[in-house]
């Protein structure tokens, strides 16, 4: 099973957000998406096929509420497809950037799924990046997090990733003061590491982006026609 190497471990204590942003260079973050570049290209190589599950775990366990509220979109009644994300994963941009609106078209919008978002941080930038979208506010989390992933490159492979996590987030209204204060969130990084350690345990995530759909966990990235393909017998 494909892990990120460990990162250098930050000083006893609550989040440091210096420190925390500091040891995150482009070298660093580039070590750390090659290694979870197998899943995705296992997606990209299958894509000509129906996906076959790599897992199946327990639905119901998967649904159970987290420590924060859940980031989800759709009607309720809707087959839940949930994606465990990174917000330093280039696949996730790639899919938020080109898959998702379509997929949002098809089936969110439609009423026939319901989307929830996992926050998957691998490494603290993610941390980081995911505490300022939930600061934004719980209900605009989804839409920073897509914001976040547009603008990846100007802020996740970066020497200074404090700064342009400011630009990206700007037009949001987060200030520098605002999200230095949210940075020191001790309970809100506790809470976004333990979704991490609960996806572990129960889902055993090994790379992102992770779906998992009625039950069964598809590792990598998937398209839409692979999504469609896995919902059709779902689906109304």
């Amino acid at each position: 099973m494909l892990r990120a190497s460990p990162d250098p471990q930050p000083p006893p204590g609550a989040f440091n957000v210096t420190f925390a942003l500091s040891v995150l260079t482009r070298r660093t973050l580039m070590r750390a998406s090659g290694l979870f570049l197998a899943p995705a290209l296992a997606g990209l190589a299958r894509a000509d096929a129906t996906p076959k599950p790599d897992s199946s775990v327990d639905m119901a366990k998967v649904l159970q509420p987290g420590p924060l509220p859940e980031l989800s979109v759709g009607d309720a009644a809707g087959v839940p497809v949930i994606e465990y994300g990174s917000l330093t994963c280039p696949h996730c941009a790639h899919f938020a950037k080109d898959i998702w609106p379509q997929f949002k078209a098809a089936y969110v919008d439609t009423g026939k799924v319901r989307y929830i978002f996992r926050e998957y941080s691998r490494n603290n930038l993610d941390v980081g990046a995911f505490m300022l979208a939930r600061c934004v506010g719980d209900d605009k989390a989804l839409a920073t997090i897509d914001l976040l992933f547009a603008e990846q490159d100007k802020w996740a492979f970066v020497d200074k990733p404090l700064d342009g996590l400011t630009s990206a987030l700007r037009p949001t209204g987060m200030t520098r003061d605002k999200i230095e204060t949210c940075l020191k969130d001790q309970t809100k990084a506790d809470a976004l590491t333990q979704i991490g350690k609960t996806a572990d345990a129960v889902v055993k995530v090994s790379g992102t982006p992770t779906f998992v759909i009625d039950g069964k966990v598809y590792g990598g990235a998937l398209s839409l026609d692979e999504l469609s393909a896995i919902l059709k017998p779902l689906v109304k």
